[in-house]
């Protein structure tokens, strides 16, 4: 049985495009930042590429500018 993204919560492996889409943003952005070393981080499964939803989370809260608790 395949295990579903919703299931595996912060650990579950997004693809290319659903990461992208949960940032708003193209693939090709995504690709470009990826070989610029600025994106979130990711994962190589063989020859594709994933992202963790945690990661994305995380790098989006590293990435916040401005006051937080005003």
């Amino acid at each position: 049985m395949i295990a579903r993204t919703q299931d595996l919560g912060e650990d579950a492996l997004l693809t290319e495009d659903e990461a992208a889409d949960s940032l708003r943003i193209s693939v090709r952005t995504l690709q470009a930042w990826r070989l610029k070393a600025v994106g979130p981080p990711f994962v190589r499964v063989g020859r594709t590429i994933r992202y963790r939803r945690g990661d994305i989370k995380a790098w989006i809260k590293l990435n916040t500018c401005g006051a937080l608790n005003a």
